[in-house]
């Protein structure tokens, strides 16, 4: 059975039809292909377009067909191009001629957007949940940490010292962004071009406002060429998926670094680690490593959906049969790293001495410099004076800590013996008590607000 072909005179090549058939990624649309066209059969019926009894048939078999479906017994053909092709033509096996009345006033071109679109919205609040386990671990593990320094780093030089809990929360405020967005995804994408035919409108009086509401949508397209070309919901989710991909990767990168020997602050889990089939010591950060490499992957599918709909001229092209390819994959590999990340965080150790001794006193540089504005001294100049300390020091070949307080005295005489003080990486943290900072008062209320957040 086709959908189509009266006008042919010869079958389609072989080779083409299997170039031409979706029917190997398009099942994952079965689920939302039933449940569009039970709404569009009770639309016909509102139409007058089929009776009441015509109506019963129709939802029946579709009711059928999606327990196939449920029970993995539907049975495809070779003829099946798509998925709307393979249940309408089980629905005439099942409902008789009555089956073909369902495709009155519909396309498949606002049939498999609209199936496409509840695929997405059925996929957002699993991928929102995901995200959300992973948040809840990254503030266990703030919460757990909340004792511990971290050497904190800008270009890839230590600069401050920071509270490990803060720099757990940092990533937990990137993947609220995430979540953020995935919500007004949602909204972006709850909008039926189902009703809209090929790409000009129906001819029958179809309750597109009603349809809408039967689907879960917030309304239909105004405008039905809009509606049958219309993929920036998929753009969308890709380049969610992208950054998502690019924040997972960031955080991958680091523990890498930090799980190495030379940094040897955390330690992995042999249950989120593996090993070299030569060298029997090695601990390696594999799953970190495709979870960085995964963000490539994510950033090309983003790229490759964007190369395909910048030239089409029409309403509705086939090169938009590309489209699902892409968003599954990403969909995919998102449900299978986000856990493994959670996991991974969960279980890992932290070195809390190494952190300690990896602090080096001229991280407290900018502390002087505060130590000196807090006795009126104007911060350029401050600045300035702790340099000229640091080049001291260096020439020295000694830490700011190590340098006699005369010798601070004569670079500037508000230098006085209690500035040793400065040099404690505790006092360090405490000074940052403003709100987003990292001593311990302002992460506790950071805390506080992540779970609110995550309610």
């Amino acid at each position: 059975m086709k959908l189509w072909g009266g006008r042919f005179s010869e079958n389609l090549n072989t080779l083409a039809a299997r170039m031409n058939s979706s029917l190997g990624f398009d099942q994952r649309l079965a689920k939302m292909d039933i449940q569009g066209s039970k709404a569009w059969a009770k639309a016909l019926a509102g139409a007058g377009i089929v009776n009441e009894e015509e109506l019963a048939h129709l939802l029946q078999g579709l009711e059928k067909i999606n327990g196939e479906f449920e029970e993995s017994k539907f049975v495809y053909h070779e003829s099946d191009e798509d998925i709307h092709t393979a249940v309408e033509r089980r629905l005439k096996e099942i409902a008789g001629p009555v089956a073909g009345k369902l495709h009155t006033g519909r396309s498949r071109n606002d049939q498999v957007a609209t199936d496409f679109r509840l695929w997405v919205l059925d996929a957002i609040p699993r991928l929102d949940e995901l995200v959300k386990t992973l948040q809840w671990t990254l503030v266990e593990r703030a919460e757990g940490d909340i004792g511990t320094i971290l050497p904190g780093y800008t270009h890839m030089q230590q600069a401050q010292p920071v509270l490990l809990s803060h720099w757990w929360l940092w990533h937990f405020w990137m993947l609220q962004r995430d979540r953020d967005r995935l919500l007004d995804l949602a909204e972006e994408t709850a909008v039926l071009p189902l009703g809209c035919g090929a790409l000009a409108g129906s001819s029958f009086p179809i309750d597109r406002f009603a349809l809408a509401s039967e689907l879960g949508f917030r309304r239909p397209f105004p405008n039905s060429l809009d509606a049958v070309s219309d993929r920036d919901f998929a753009a969308a989710l890709l380049f969610w998926a992208s950054l998502l991909g690019v924040h997972l990767s960031r955080l991958s990168e680091a523990l890498i670094l930090y799980s190495s020997r030379e940094f040897a602050f955390i330690r992995l889990s042999d249950a989120f680690s593996t090993g070299s089939s030569l060298m029997p010591q090695k601990k390696n950060p594999d799953l970190l490593e495709l979870t960085r490499a995964q963000s490539g992957k994510l950033i090309g599918l983003l790229a490759g959906l964007l190369a395909v709909l910048k030239g089409l001229p029409s309403a509705y092209d086939k090169d938009l049969q590309e489209d699902k390819l892409a968003v599954f994959e990403a969909v995919d590999r998102l449900t299978d790293s986000l856990p493994v990340m959670s996991g991974l965080l969960a279980s890992l150790e932290v070195n809390q001495s190494r952190m300690r001794e990896a602090l080096d006193a001229n991280m407290m540089a900018t502390d002087l410099a505060d130590y000196l504005v807090r006795k009126g001294i104007p911060f350029r100049e401050a600045h300035e004076a702790v340099g000229r300390g640091v080049q001291k020091a260096e020439e020295l070949r000694i830490l700011l800590s190590e340098m006699p307080v005369e010798d601070w005295r004569e670079i500037h005489p508000a230098f006085e013996s209690d500035m040793v003080e400065e040099f404690s990486p505790e006092k360090s943290v405490e000074h940052r008590s403003a709100f987003g900072g990292t001593s311990p008062q302002a992460v506790l209320e950071q805390l506080a607000l992540a779970r609110q957040v995550l309610g």
